[in-house]
């Protein structure tokens, strides 16, 4: 089944975005990607980084990724 990762606009309107590639997200249905599997999407929908700064590391999950979803096709 396959799988893609989605998110509501946080300017303008309230139209969902669909992840695409990188760094990037459309608005277009067709050009988003397709994971043939829910656990690569969920992957890369929890990603977070992790910075050290004067000796404390610090986690956090990027603003994009935050409150987007994955759904099923």
């Amino acid at each position: 089944m396959p799988y893609h990762i989605k998110k509501p606009r946080t300017i303008g309107t309230t139209v969902d975005v669909y992840y695409k590639d990188g760094d990037s997200w459309t608005e277009s249905y067709a050009d988003r990607k397709v994971f043939s599997n829910k656990a690569d999407a969920d992957a890369l929908a929890e990603t977070t980084i992790r910075r050290e700064i004067g000796g404390q590391i610090y986690r956090y999950q990027p603003k994009w990724w935050k409150d987007s979803t994955v759904v099923t096709e």
